[in-house]
């Protein structure tokens, strides 16, 4: 299985939140199309379909857009500027790096693409207002107040791929995911495996490193469904929708397949899925 920096380093380069669904609908009445869960669409559609509710108090969640491959298309960006609540261009951006680093396709070029903007994962080159560098295997070596001061600031962290056992296993070592119920009025925007982390497992499938880091493949959990990345991308044989039928059925808990063209949204106590792509939901 492919998850994390795989698009970016094989070519050289490297759900729970929900924006204003009926605000969203009134800005994009005349694209936008409601589709039943799992539906495959044509390229240019915009799709929002709420398809749960977070399954836990949703004032102990953040902001959350959790993608696949970035914000890739208009639809997603749409909905990122819905959780933002203000223009891209007024907004403090700190961006993630570490998950790449637990990866074994991850490379210090990789790092760099993602934090200055120039993969094919678009997170870092939105035009925010700033953009500052929070690489969590830093933080337990500096003093709390510090840093706790710099997320306080932010009001979105865009979070790298790659090995999501890896990056739950450093947000819990430096304090930062305990901190998330906090932050209700920021938006994690996560990339592939900073999506994947904040699921009860990822699944055998998406296990990086063997053995994984936090012991098993168990993640943050702070959605209650898992997330199966990169569904149909070229290239990846292990991606397949088959590939995630299979994986759905031994996941043990929810779970949606998306593509790159596709992103999951959770607030509010909202789940909902923004598309131009394809993907499938598993009720569990």
């Amino acid at each position: 299985m492919r998850s994390g920096p795989g698009q970016e380093e094989r070519i050289g380069n490297s759900a729970m939140t929900s924006f204003q669904t009926a605000r969203s609908h009134d800005r994009f009445a005349s694209t936008a199309t409601r589709v039943a869960p799992g539906c495959r669409i044509g390229p240019r559609s915009f799709v929002v379909g709420q398809v749960g509710r977070v399954g836990r108090d949703p004032e102990s969640i953040m902001k959350l857009l959790l993608t696949s491959a970035g914000v890739k298309n208009a639809s997603i960006q749409a909905a990122l500027l819905g959780l933002l609540r203000k223009p891209i261009a007024d907004c403090n951006a700190l961006c993630i790096p570490t998950a790449l680093w637990g990866h074994p396709m991850g490379t210090p070029a990789g790092s760099w693409r993602f934090i200055s903007g120039n993969a094919s994962t678009p997170m870092c080159e939105l035009g925010w207002k700033s953009v500052g560098v929070l690489e969590l295997t830093a933080l337990p070596s500096i003093d709390k107040a510090r840093w706790l001061r710099w997320v306080g600031e932010a009001d979105v962290l865009l979070v790298n791929g790659g090995d999501a056992l890896y990056l739950a296993h450093w947000m819990r070592q430096s304090g930062l995911a305990e901190l998330l119920p906090s932050l209700r009025d920021t938006v994690w925007v996560g990339l592939s495996a900073g999506s994947m982390v904040m699921a009860p497992r990822v699944g055998d499938e998406f296990i990086e490193t063997r053995p994984p880091i936090t012991g098993a493949d168990v993640a943050l959990g702070v959605v209650d469904f898992a997330i199966f990345p990169h569904l149909d991308y070229p290239g990846f044989p292990d991606n397949t929708m088959a590939c995630a039928e299979k994986w759905a059925a031994r996941i043990g808990c929810p779970g949606y397949a998306i593509d790159d063209q596709t992103a999951i949204v959770v607030a509010d106590g909202r789940v909902d899925v923004v598309s131009e792509g394809h993907w499938k939901h598993f009720p569990g």
